[in-house]
């Protein structure tokens, strides 16, 4: 039987990258994003559907979400959608961006997560995985980035309840903290970022593929394994050094 798996932030970066894999790999996707344009870039096809979603709306989330349960079982749900603000000291961060960030990277995770849930506790069969993309930043941040790292310390603390919440209906929750993947949203990387002690330099990033290949690793293992978090990096970016 094919599975099918729901991607937020499909139209772009990581999620794209991670739809274009399953796709391959035989499986239905699910693709939820701002804009239908991007997401019919992603992927077409009679096993894709393609849902223009704002995640952080509850009301679109559901209606989403209700598409998909007339499409059938939900096996996966990655849970990708993020946004960043512009890197600044708190008092010089607009509260607008805060709330914006809060509204995609956690309002969206929760809600999206909330929705999964509920499908794969009420299917038949019973359960399914849900996949968090956390960050590097979940456990070490960069300079001026409160709204983001913030954010993706909430996620943790997500997958972890998920995790424990899902035992009770077959439901699996992990996490992957993903390090300077090659998106839009890092390509600033390759020509120099601010490290800890001030310094613009450049860091090595890593394909966006390698990524969605550990996302499928995690979608393929059986509801009674589970990876709860699984870090994945440009090898030689500044993170396991000091400063």
């Amino acid at each position: 039987m094919t599975r099918t798996i729901a991607i937020t932030g499909a139209g772009a970066g990581i999620g794209r990258a991670t739809a274009r894999a399953f796709r391959d790999a035989g499986w239905r996707i699910a693709l939820i994003g701002r804009r239908e344009s991007p997401l019919r870039e992603t992927a077409e096809g009679e096993n894709v559907l393609t849902l223009p979603t704002d995640v952080g709306d509850p009301t679109a989330v559901e209606a989403a979400f209700a598409q998909i349960a007339a499409w059938g079982q939900l096996d996966v749900l990655f849970n990708n959608a993020g946004i960043a603000a512009k890197p600044a000291p708190i008092d010089e961060i607009p509260v607008a961006d805060w709330l914006a960030v809060m509204h995609t990277n956690i309002s969206g995770m929760v809600l999206s997560a909330r929705a999964a849930f509920h499908l794969m506790r009420h299917q038949n069969p019973q359960g399914g995985r849900i996949i968090n993309n956390g960050s590097i930043s979940a456990h070490a941040p960069r300079p001026g980035s409160v709204p983001y790292t913030v954010s993706k310390h909430a996620v943790t603390g997500l997958t972890k309840t998920l995790a424990l919440d899902g035992r009770a209906f077959n439901i699996a929750c992990g996490q992957i903290d993903i390090g300077n993947a090659l998106t839009e949203m890092t390509q600033g990387f390759t020509q120099g970022v601010r490290q800890a002690d001030g310094r613009i330099k450049v860091e090595p990033t890593m394909p966006a593929t390698e990524v969605a290949a550990a996302i499928l690793h995690m979608a393929n293992l059986p509801l009674t394994t589970n990876i709860p978090f699984l870090t994945i990096m440009a090898r030689d970016m500044p993170f396991l050094g000091r400063g």
